[in-house]
C-alpha cells in the first residue's frame, strides 16, 4: 500500500498559472517585451526560475536577471495573496491522507517565499511533512531529483508514492523517479500529460476515477463530490 503523497503546487494543489502568467505579462511590458499564453505553457510553466530567466532575458547579466524574477515573484504574490483557492476535492484528499497516516509533502520549482506563501493561503503549511524547493537542489525539474530526494527524506521507495502535477516538467520529474504520477488537466490535456509518463490525468482531485483507484488500493476514499 501506498503511504507517501506527493504534490507539486502551482497548478496541481490551487489554478495559480494565469497569475504568474499575468505577472509575467506585466514585468515583460515594462522591458518592452511581450509574452503570450501558448509561449508561457510551452517555455515557461513547471521549469525552474534559473532557466526561464535565461531563456526570457538573455540579454540581460545574472544580477539583472535575478533582480526581474524577485521583481515578478513578489508581483505574484501580491495577485495570489486574496485570490487562491484550492482544487476541487483537495481538502478532502487530504483529511483522507491524514486519517489513514497517509505522508504527505509538497515537491516544486517554485521559489521558497511563493511556495510558503500559497500553502499558507491554502490552509496547508502546517500540514506538508516538508517542501522540497527544485532551485535549492543541483537539479530542479524536469530532472527526477526533487522526487527522489522527497522519497529519501520519507525513507520511502518509490512504488509507495503517488505524485500530482500538472506540466510536462513535472510529470517526467515524478515519472523519472519512479513513482506514480497523476496528471491535473489545469493547463494541459490528459494527452500531453500521459505522453509524459503520467498513469492517468484527472482535472480535480475528486474525479470519479482518482477516487476509483484510491478506493482500490486503500479500500477506502475521500468522501466528496466534483465540481
Amino acid at each position: 500500500m501506498r503511504d507517501v503523497l506527493l504534490f507539486d503546487i502551482d497548478g496541481t494543489l490551487a489554478d495559480t498559472d494565469a497569475l504568474h502568467f499575468e505577472a509575467y505579462r506585466r514585468m515583460l511590458a515594462k522591458h518592452g517585451k511581450t509574452i503570450d499564453h501558448a509561449t508561457y505553457m510551452s517555455s515557461v510553466m513547471g521549469h525552474t526560475n534559473e532557466n526561464i530567466m535565461a531563456w526570457m532575458m538573455p540579454e540581460a547579466d545574472l544580477a539583472g536577471r535575478r533582480a526581474f524574477s524577485d521583481a515578478k515573484e513578489a508581483m505574484f504574490r501580491e495577485l495570489a495573496a486574496t485570490s487562491i483557492v484550492p482544487a476541487t476535492g483537495l481538502m478532502a484528499l487530504i483529511d483522507w491522507a491524514e486519517a489513514k497516516r497517509v505522508k504527505i509533502a509538497a515537491v516544486t520549482n517554485a521559489p521558497r517565499a511563493n511556495a510558503e506563501m500559497t500553502l499558507k493561503a491554502l490552509k496547508l503549511d502546517g500540514r506538508m511533512a516538508f517542501v522540497v524547493i527544485g532551485d535549492e537542489l543541483p537539479r530542479g525539474k524536469p530532472d527526477p531529483l526533487p522526487y527522489a530526494t522527497a522519497l529519501e527524506r520519507f525513507g520511502a521507495k518509490p512504488g509507495q508514492a503517488m505524485a500530482f502535477e500538472d506540466s510536462r516538467s513535472g510529470v517526467k520529474s515524478a515519472a523519472a523517479a519512479g513513482i506514480d504520477t497523476v496528471g491535473m488537466t489545469t493547463g494541459l490535456s490528459k494527452d500531453v500529460l500521459m505522453a509524459e509518463g503520467a498513469v492517468g490525468a484527472v482535472p480535480n482531485f475528486a474525479d470519479p476515477w482518482l477516487i476509483a483507484r484510491l478506493q482500490a488500493e486503500y479500500g477506502s476514499a475521500p468522501t466528496t463530490k466534483a465540481a
